[in-house]
């Protein structure tokens, strides 16, 4: 595995990491997180290459798709909460915007989990697999990158850099109260 993929592999692992543990994290402490870690993500995305690999189509490439629907909505449910009504914003870039005279919402928990889904299963599938396996993987999730994932990380990382920037999250929302629900 050369340095960018390896480069790619431990961020993507670092990123998995913090949307796991985001029930433990403050607010403002996974915002900037993911703040730190997306742009990362994206940079070393773009520079992802096989070793040696020459595939003659990319549809040979592949990732095993590990991550259950249920280990999914939990991710999602999990930054939805943390994040509560700053979970959604408003959407420029979809394409249902061009035909809807309405404002199209998105969720930053659901961007979220789509890219946590993508990374989880490329590290699923590069744990121990061989070279022409991870070769066939860093394929598959560059392609992915470029197709889906680049966008959603761009729309999610400008609505979290919203949040932070506009001081939506204070030091004092880290921890919901919760003494009034007993």
């Amino acid at each position: 595995m050369n340095n960018n993929a390896l480069s790619f592999t431990a961020l993507s692992n670092e990123y998995c990491v913090a949307v796991a543990n985001s029930p433990s994290s403050g607010t403002k402490e996974f915002i900037d997180n993911m703040l730190r870690l997306l742009p990362r993500i994206y940079i070393s995305a773009t520079d992802l290459k096989p070793d040696g690999l020459s595939l003659t189509d990319d549809s040979d490439s592949w990732i095993d798709q590990v991550l259950s629907e249920e280990e999914y909505n939990h991710v999602r449910s999990d930054i939805s909460v943390l994040l509560g009504e700053n979970d959604v914003y408003l959407e420029v870039f979809e394409e249902d915007m061009k035909y809807s005279d309405t404002p199209v919402a998105a969720s930053i928990s659901e961007n979220l989990a789509d890219i946590y889904q993508v990374l989880f299963d490329f590290l699923n599938t590069v744990r121990f697999a061989t070279d022409e396996v991870t070769d066939i993987a860093i394929v598959a999730v560059r392609n992915s990158f470029k197709e889906y994932w680049s966008q959603t990380l761009c729309n999610v990382l400008r609505a979290l850099n919203h949040i932070s920037v506009k001081g939506l999250i204070t030091e004092d929302d880290e921890f919901p109260d919760n003494s009034g629900m007993d």
